[in-house]
């Protein structure tokens, strides 16, 4: 009974995030979310002086992947790899449901990526996610295509890998929308030597409450993660790689990545998956707020 109560407090809670209401916390919301950013500070303090001392005598420093990895777990997510990523020459191709795919993705395979320039404004995760070289692109900047896919592949020859969210926005973990080719172009022709692997997140049954969806500020998701009670899984299945050469085009490489990606999704949730809009409408919970305050 108390369990269903909670459920629905957060259901409630969730929808009126992605109208743009604030969440408030209690005291042992704020509590989680103190000391999980004291944690996250402390891994930092230790880790970054290494990294730059790692950076005076060689190159491709392990550290920001070691404290992605650290923030990840910290925020609450219990990450599980499936399937082999390769570790270098590899464009990942994948879904998109959090902030937190980056700290997981990292952490688990090292890569760079391509992320919404939005993401860099974020406090504190835009910021760790330079750490490890992400490109920030502005999707509508149809003159600076040039100039992103140039800062794609010298980050793909820096990290080895560098991962793509080519939805363009996030999802709840439910759906997934058509692909977007634009930073894809990169593969056209592709580098040589380089595969493509499709990746698929999937946060189970908490897939939509993580979401960042609707009208929800940055900052409010993050805290409504950081204050959660509890610990959340986050299975990252690394699918089978395949050779760009052997398609026609960023358009046939993002099809048969996508098709990859749903295939997995759909076995995952046990049920196909449902149509997706990227607005306060889409999200599924929409009964008024009650109040309650994250517990």
């Amino acid at each position: 009974m108390a369990s269903g109560l909670r459920a629905k407090i957060e259901d409630e809670l969730r929808a009126a995030a992605a109208r743009g209401e604030p969440t408030a916390l209690t005291f042992g919301g704020w509590l989680r979310l103190s000391l999980r950013g004291f944690a996250i500070l402390t891994v930092l303090i230790v880790l970054l002086p290494l990294h730059f001392l790692y950076r005076i005598f060689a190159y491709g420093s392990p550290f920001p992947m070691l404290f992605l990895r650290a923030a990840a777990r910290i925020c609450g997510a219990r990450v599980q790899v499936i399937g082999v990523p390769l570790r270098r020459d590899v464009f990942f191709i994948a879904n998109h449901i959090s902030w937190l795919d980056v700290l997981a993705l990292a952490g688990a395979s090292g890569t760079a990526f391509v992320s919404k320039a939005e993401l860099a404004d974020v406090p504190v995760v835009g910021w760790l996610a330079s750490l490890n070289r992400t490109v920030f692109v502005k999707r509508e900047n149809r003159l600076g295509v040039a100039a992103q896919i140039n800062a794609l592949r010298e980050a793909l020859a820096d990290n080895w890998s560098v991962t793509v969210f080519p939805e363009g926005t996030v999802t709840d973990g439910h759906s997934l929308l058509p692909f977007k080719t634009s930073m894809l172009r990169v593969l056209e022709p592709p580098p040589p030597g380089v595969m493509v692997q499709p990746v698929m997140l999937d946060y189970g049954a908490i897939s939509e409450w993580i979401g960042w969806v609707g009208d929800e500020s940055g900052v409010n998701n993050a805290k409504r993660v950081l204050a959660r009670r509890g610990t959340f899984p986050l299975k990252i299945t690394f699918l089978e790689p395949f050779n760009p050469d052997d398609h026609s085009g960023r358009k046939s490489i993002a099809a048969r990545a996508r098709e990859e990606i749903e295939a997995a999704l759909v076995t995952a949730r046990g049920a196909p998956l449902r149509d997706y809009g990227h607005s306060v409408d889409a999200v599924r919970y929409q009964a008024p707020g009650t109040g309650y305050p994250i517990e």
